[in-house]
């Protein structure tokens, strides 16, 4: 066995129906996790879930709703039989030039990215603590970004949000920590990354007149990472399987940059 073996393991996923937290997902799987998908798109998460085949499966989550929560963690303990391993992936972004911002769109990335994590957090704790319906401790990666880090135009209110996450997960450490949980809590910081979401960001910086076209964008990013490429879905993953392992038992608290440098 290796410290990246992970057979055994419980891990329930959110955002796992498409993009960074499919590859998560499976990435997880492969290391040898029993893994729950959630995500509101129930169709897409359910094909997620079958395609990594037996002892794996969905449910419907809604991150920002507590009840939601508690429903998508009671049945991921049932089909899994436990639960060591929460991957905080599920989240938007809404580009927008602080002088356009539309108070519904700030209210609606609070609550998914910000909101979403901090009850992924409380319910994590509820269940992996000595007398939760787990109870056995575990681990907590959140998703944060890049633009934690960077001051990036156009993103003003998702670099928020991430830079919060951040903060969430070192108090949460804390706190897991100082009342015996046995819980580690660390995050990562992916670069851009040529899924949905990241080319969607490069169309959006263009429309609004930060970038002449989304190439110029893309090409902008580029520029800025010492590693000269944008990131790869199976970069983040990697980093997720590693922070969930044995590996980085004595690794707490923690934004890991997985960049190419980019926020250095």
């Amino acid at each position: 066995m290796t410290d990246l073996d992970l057979t055994g393991r419980k891990a329930l996923v959110t955002g796992g129906a498409q993009g960074l937290g499919e590859g998560m997902a499976q990435a997880l799987a492969d290391a040898g996790a029993h893994v729950v998908v959630a995500d509101l798109q129930d169709d897409l998460g359910a094909k997620v879930a079958e395609g990594l085949g037996e002892g794996h499966g969905f449910v419907h989550l809604d991150v920002s709703d507590d009840a939601s929560w508690e429903a998508a963690v009671a049945s991921a303990v049932d089909q899994l039989g436990g639960l060591d391993i929460l991957v905080n992936n599920a989240g938007i972004e809404i580009t927008s030039l602080l002088v356009d911002l539309d108070a519904a769109a700030v209210r609606k990335q609070l609550e998914v990215n910000l909101l979403g994590t901090a009850l992924g957090i409380k319910h994590a704790f509820r269940t992996m603590r000595p007398e939760g319906a787990a109870g056995q401790g575990g681990v907590v990666v959140n998703v944060a970004s890049v633009a934690a880090t960077i001051a990036f135009p156009g993103i003003s209110v998702y670099s928020a949000t991430k830079s919060g996450v951040d903060r969430l997960t070192r108090v949460a450490a804390m706190e897991s920590g100082k009342l015996g949980y046995g819980v580690r809590v660390n995050c990562i910081y992916p670069g851009l990354v040529p899924t949905a979401m990241g080319a969607g960001l490069a169309n959006d910086v263009a429309s609004i007149g930060l970038f002449g076209s989304p190439e110029e964008a893309v090409g902008a990013v580029i520029e800025l990472t010492p590693s000269g490429r944008l990131g790869e879905v199976s970069d983040m993953a990697d980093a997720v399987v590693f922070l969930a392992s044995d590996a980085a038992r004595f690794v707490n608290g923690v934004g890991l940059p997985v960049d190419g440098g980019m926020g250095m």
